[in-house]
């Protein structure tokens, strides 16, 4: 499993980090991204959840 942030989208919430800081950070342009190619086995629904919190819509999962 794979999470993408569309940078150009994200508002720097920072929600998906709250929800799963194993896969998501804040950059220093306030905006999210993934710090890690794969989604860490057992992390597969944080991610989830952070990508259905997204207000913006944001994160994709594959």
């Amino acid at each position: 499993m794979k999470a993408n942030v569309d940078k150009e989208t994200c508002i720097g919430c920072g929600m998906c980090p709250s929800i799963c800081p194993e896969v998501f950070d804040m950059d220093d342009d306030g905006k999210a991204h993934t710090i890690v190619d794969e989604v860490p086995a057992g992390k597969e629904d944080e991610t989830q959840d952070a990508a259905d919190s997204c207000p913006v819509t944001a994160i994709s999962v594959d």
